[in-house]
């Protein structure tokens, strides 16, 4: 981190998207506020605002991250990946395909979280790192349905499209 301009505020460079932003922030700022409010991400939603919900859930350095909780100056330098951000051009993530198909989603708010979440648990199952629902910690997890609500429990959807975001889940994992 650069010195600060003033005792509180500190220029961060946060690459979004791929594309890379410089921004003097207030040190209080948190990273879904810079994201939103500076930078014009709509992806992130604010939710609860509290950590609870995950609709704020991005990808910061390819793993999973609450927004809301994490400061702006502590993403500094951080590659951070939005729903918006995680397809090729018009290809959707195939995390993102799946939900489409599988009509995952209803009102749509937390929908971005949960395709972030989705993505950043996949990769954490693959990479052998297990839940507390996991029977064997020596091979790497399979994703049952319990396993995928479990490391899914983080991500609330009032519209209640949990039956259809499991099997959303399950049908990115096989391809």
């Amino acid at each position: 981190m650069s010195q600060p301009r003033h005792a509180h505020t500190t220029e961060v460079t946060l690459e979004v998207d791929g594309t890379s932003h410089r921004l003097t922030v207030d040190n209080r700022v948190t990273l879904l506020d810079a994201l939103r409010e500076r930078l014009g991400a709509t992806a992130p939603k604010k939710g609860c605002d509290h950590g609870q919900c995950g609709s704020c859930t991005v990808l910061v350095d390819g793993r999973r991250v609450t927004t809301c909780l994490t400061f702006a100056v502590a993403a500094d330098g951080a590659h951070v990946t939005t729903a918006a951000g995680l397809g090729h051009g018009d290809e959707l993530h195939p995390v993102a395909q799946a939900f489409y198909d599988e009509d995952a989603f209803q009102c749509g708010y937390c929908t971005p979280g949960q395709i972030c979440s989705a993505v950043g648990m996949l990769n954490e199952a693959k990479s052998g790192a297990p839940s507390y629902v996991t029977d064997d910690l020596e091979v790497t997890p399979v994703l049952t349905d319990d396993e995928i609500r479990e490391r899914m429990s983080g991500n609330l959807c009032r519209c209640a499209a949990y039956p259809n975001i499991v099997t959303a889940i399950e049908r990115a994992a096989t391809q």
